[in-house]
């Protein structure tokens, strides 16, 4: 048999995806059939991942790419799975995460004129007007699969935009009857014919007004959120921040953009209502790689500062508002724009005296604000707090074996102090903003990177959010154990903040119950332990706490099963 499910998959194999997060459905008997055909006769077809929520199947797609940089499938049912991947979409969007997802569609016959025409009640309810329109303002590209006969084509078209920047999700979508049919000759296609377009780059002329502008300042900063999403970046970053002086400053990062132990690095920030000092005090601010650099109702540069940015959606299209106050946007990658520079600088030699005043200048900064962050760290008493806890698991993993998932929410600044990572590709969040990310990003993440300790490290809410009892079902399954974290303060705390921050003097600032604890608190471990054989542990004192994180980690890393650690932290 050689049918369109059959060219579909050769098609996914050709592009050189791994893996089918599938959520199977009444709409894919092709799929199932043509996977079962290709595993008797031995043809080679992605592995399938089942996820039985569609939301943590594609957040397992998001680590998968964050990781390896390469799409993968997520695989849904009709209308009613397209909209159950619900804020997973949001994530891929927002965190430029390459994806492909592919939903069937009801048939569009009922008195069996072709096989696969309607044969349950639910075909007729689950057709709807336009089904790509469910998630077509979150995608890049979307279509109909109407012909087997150039699935091929359009498999890979899809997987050209996905892989282009500014990378993002694409949607397909295919009725039975299609996905059924039979196809005469096998489809032959090159798939060199649909690699990803080549990353956009720097003009001279901009080369040469950046290089002015850092040329004239004493406080050049860079600011970047997730231009280390390609570790190959970091290092030409770094090498130009060295070889220049500049500072760099992270903004709400979702990749690890410059070692945290650099004598350059400053810190990140996120909502913290605060102005930056090295904001404050820069002349030249490069913003590379960045949704929101600032929060400018009360932290941005200083008036008059000269704004260069560089970016793969410098117009950011699918955000309605926003502006920085650049003087030069240019849209360009990451790595090859720091490449750019660094070349240009071979030719046009630093004043080696104003980078080593710069370069003083922001050593001290950076060892001053080390310094704090220690100090921060010591053994509480009484409760636990997210700095010495965050400290803790720090001191037990290897930063060179070790990824970091983080979706800590209002200790998203505590963990990326207190990690420290150093290692390009070793800390993700994200990039979006609906929670229940960490646990399915774990699984593809592990999926992805086997000899890596993954360390999930999240809020009770995300860890609710997560749909805990799919994660870990879907880690003891498929053998990706990792380490989750629960910072559990028994609610929603980042509400209380976003409320008291409008109204500090209001009637919620004097309430006693804002609608937001989980008070009496779910037994968090537990749920992993049932779902998937989890070690769990719930720590309230901080004194069990260093011995409960190496073991934990211990039974992750020899045991090969995932741990769970409940750590209770002081109220919100």
């Amino acid at each position: 048999m050689y049918t369109t499910s059959t060219a579909f998959l050769e098609a996914l194999d050709e592009a050189g995806i791994s893996c089918i997060f599938a959520n199977f459905g009444s709409d894919h008997p092709a799929l199932i059939e043509a996977i079962a055909e290709a595993r008797v006769s031995g043809r080679k077809i992605p592995a399938v991942i089942t996820s039985p929520n569609e939301m943590v199947g594609m957040s397992a797609a998001h680590g998968y790419a964050q990781v390896t940089g390469k799409p993968q499938l997520v695989l849904v049912h009709v209308e009613c799975g397209t909209q159950a991947l619900a804020g997973a979409v949001h994530n891929a969007a927002r965190g430029h995460v390459p994806m492909l997802i592919f939903a069937g569609a009801s048939p569009f016959t009922q008195d069996g004129e072709m096989k696969g025409s309607r044969n349950e009640f639910i075909q007729w309810i689950q057709d709807v007007h336009d089904q790509r329109g469910i998630i077509r303002g979150y995608t890049k590209y979307d279509t109909e699969i109407r012909t087997g006969t150039n699935i091929k084509q359009v498999v890979h078209r899809a997987l050209q935009f996905t892989s282009t920047d500014p990378k993002g999700p694409v949607y397909l979508m295919g009725a039975r009857e299609v996905m059924e049919a039979d196809i005469a000759e096998p489809v032959t296609i090159d798939p060199r014919q649909w690699r990803p377009v080549d990353p956009g780059a720097l003009t001279e002329a901009a080369i040469g007004r950046i290089l002015d502008h850092v040329e004239k300042a004493e406080r050049p900063l860079l600011v970047t959120s997730y231009a280390g999403r390609n570790p190959d970046a970091v290092a030409e970053l770094v090498r130009f921040c060295e070889r220049v002086g500049m500072g760099v400053h992270e903004s709400v990062p979702s990749a690890l953009n410059i070692p945290h132990d650099h004598p350059l690095y400053l810190g990140n920030q996120w909502n913290e209502p605060f102005q930056n000092e090295a904001l404050a005090e820069a002349d030249f601010v490069l913003v590379v790689d960045s949704d929101v650099p600032w929060i400018p109702s009360h932290n941005k540069p200083s008036e008059g500062t000269p704004v260069v940015h560089i970016d793969v959606d410098p117009l950011k299209e699918n955000m309605p508002l926003w502006y920085i106050g650049a003087e030069e946007s240019v849209r360009a990658d990451a790595q090859t724009a720091f490449a750019q520079l660094n070349a240009a600088l071979d030719a046009r030699k630093p004043d080696a005296k104003a980078v080593k005043a710069r370069s003083r200048h922001y050593a001290a900064a950076s060892d001053r604000r080390r310094a704090e962050i220690e100090a921060q760290a010591a053994q509480p008493e009484g409760l636990i707090t997210p700095e010495y806890l965050t400290a803790t698991v720090r001191r037990h993993i290897d930063p060179d074996t070790t990824i970091v998932l983080s979706e800590g929410i209002t200790n998203y600044t505590v963990i990326a102090n207190h990690m420290r990572m150093t290692r390009p590709g070793s800390y993700f969040a994200s990039g979006g903003g609906s929670l229940g990310w960490n646990g399915g990003a774990a699984v593809g993440t592990k999926l992805a990177a086997p000899e890596k300790t993954v360390v999930a490290l999240s809020g009770d809410g995300c860890y609710m959010f997560s749909i805990p009892s799919t994660v870990h079902w879907m880690a003891a399954k498929y053998q990706t154990p990792f380490l989750q974290v629960v910072y559990n303060n028994r609610g929603w705390k980042a509400p209380r903040f976003s409320a008291l921050s409008v109204h500090p003097d209001g009637y919620a600032s004097k309430a006693n119950d804002l609608d937001l604890s989980f008070d009496p608190s779910p037994a968090y471990a537990d749920i992993a332990a049932a779902a998937g054989g989890a070690w769990a542990r719930k720590v309230e004192r901080p004194e069990d706490l260093d011995a409960a994180v190496a073991e934990a980690l211990e039974v992750v890393r020899t045991e090969k099963r995932s741990a769970v650690l409940d750590v209770w932290l002081s109220h919100l």
